[in-house]
């Protein structure tokens, strides 16, 4: 069994927990600190450390992150601190806690745990997870494998942002039923479909709960959907899953991080045969 810690920088709250990355289980209950007021890196940091402390699991620690990660650097800040912009916060946190730390969009991370232990499981060929939220958060997995920083809820749909017009917060600001709701989700994932075409649709975010008030509703030309199944544990297991495999190679980049084993492939592919 080989047990990382994994972070979840949220808007609201930081939580942690100890992962078995076997299983994808969470090996101890999340520990949840309040997200410091302006997200600034320094104050961040500071709770990152605290958690490190507080489980006290040695080796790597993965942290997800709400905007751009690229090479252990944060690239956007769309609701954080502007001092995130270009920082090398995988530096940071690792001189914080005195271990390796290695970040990762946090709908990547979600994205991750979802293929290799959630809904994708055992699924080939193209897997794109949505969180609907805040905004719209984006993971595309190919085969098991993740193309980074997809950020697809910042697509330009019907002269608006998507996220803007599709996400959960947008429902609830205009004041839509979830019938409504869905019918510009349906449009949103049809244009996906054309870009993408997708084997498999994930759902994940708070509306992943109330699956049963939304799916029937929506309308897609031939990709299959599905709810999320981790809920919130999703991006501390896919923080934990990226920190396993040491985010960086030695050359500096972002190493291919695998969401379903080879032998679940070959099991799959023996299985269509």
């Amino acid at each position: 069994m080989s047990v990382v810690l994994g972070i979840d920088i949220g808007g609201s709250g930081i939580k942690g927990a100890p992962v078995d990355t076997a299983t994808g289980k969470l090996l101890e209950e999340r520990h949840r600190i309040p997200t410091p007021e302006g997200a600034h890196p320094d104050a961040v940091k500071d709770v990152v450390a605290e958690l490190a402390r507080h489980f006290g699991i040695e080796g790597a620690i993965g942290v997800t992150f709400p905007g751009i990660v690229q090479h252990g650097r944060t690239l956007s800040a769309a609701n954080v601190d502007k001092d995130w912009v270009g920082l090398d916060a995988d530096a940071l946190f690792t001189k914080a806690t005195g271990q390796d730390v290695h970040l990762i969009n946090d709908a990547d991370a979600a994205g991750l745990a979802e293929a290799r232990f959630g809904a994708g499981a055992g699924v080939d060929g193209v897997v794109l997870v949505l969180t609907f939220g805040t905004g719209i958060g984006s993971a595309l997995i190919h085969n098991g494998v993740l193309v980074p920083n997809t950020e697809l809820g910042h697509l330009w749909l019907r002269d608006k942002e998507a996220e803007g017009w599709a996400s959960d917060r947008a429902r609830e600001r205009d004041d839509l039923n979830w019938k409504q709701w869905s019918k510009r989700v349906s449009t949103y994932l049809q244009h996906l479909e054309l870009l993408f075409s997708p084997d498999l649709f994930i759902i994940g975010g708070g509306v992943s709960k109330k699956a049963d008030k939304w799916q029937e509703h929506i309308t897609l030309e031939r990709s299959k959907l599905v709810p999320a199944q981790l809920l919130n544990d999703a991006g501390i297991v896919g923080a934990a899953m990226m920190a396993q495999e040491g985010g960086r190679g030695q050359d500096g980049q972002t190493r291919k991080t695998s969401a379903v084993k080879p032998a679940e492939k070959a099991a799959s592919k023996a299985q269509k045969k």
